[in-house]
């Protein structure tokens, strides 16, 4: 059960993706509440999974991977549109492929994606409720307050040609704030990876040699 409402959530993403197209301002209000049931179904999933005892290596894989086809077709989408710069889509993208590329590996190992976190800090800031809740929290604020935002400038002209530069301003700087926690996310499991797998240890052995 649980992993059907994942592959719903996964398939409403993309009518949200049609909706944000359209050049119906009006059609474009439809973006706000899809992204709502998105989100909210992302925690439904794991709620059913602890109830019904359904919790397993592949689901919680399956729903990291949904979560992150999720964050980046929706960072995309802002990007093409122009609602985001298109670096930010470029920093979550790649964030999102070294560091599932690195869990990958922990998975064959038969480790939770979360669970490979070893370090107290990497405990706190990788896979601690508090962080995962925040971060997850911080990106459902951007993409609502972006899809919200939308078709003020085509429906309210005038009050979002009075207003804009005060939305750009907070859009911004929730763009910041959570691009600089997916960074700082980031950091303990491409540290953590380093030493584990001791990847320098070939140059060490090429600097005695010499």
């Amino acid at each position: 059960m649980a992993n059907l409402i994942t592959l719903f959530r996964f398939v409403l993403l993309f009518g949200l993706v049609v909706m944000a197209y359209q050049p119906n301002s009006y059609l474009q209000l439809a973006n706000m509440p899809l992204l709502v049931v998105v989100l909210v179904l992302d925690a439904v999933d794991g709620y059913v999974a602890r109830k019904r005892n359904e919790s397993s290596l592949f689901g919680a894989i399956f729903d990291i991977i949904v979560d992150r086809v999720v964050e980046n077709v929706l960072w995309i989408v802002l990007a093409d549109l122009r609602l985001v710069p298109v670096w930010v889509a470029i920093v979550f993208i790649t964030r999102s492929l070294v560091v599932d590329s690195i869990r990958r590996q922990g998975a064959e190992k038969g480790q939770t994606p979360f669970g490979m976190a070893v370090s107290r800090w990497a405990k706190f800031l990788v896979a601690g409720c508090f962080m995962r809740g925040l971060y997850g929290a911080l990106k459902a604020v951007v993409f609502g307050w972006i899809f919200l935002l939308q078709p003020w400038p085509k429906l309210l002209p005038v009050f979002w040609g009075h207003w804009q530069w005060l939305f750009n301003i907070i859009t911004g700087g929730l763009i910041y704030v959570t691009v600089a926690i997916c960074i700082l996310r980031s950091i303990p499991v491409i540290a953590e990876f380093i030493v584990t797998e001791d990847i320098f240890a070939p140059f060490r052995k090429i600097r005695k040699k010499a």
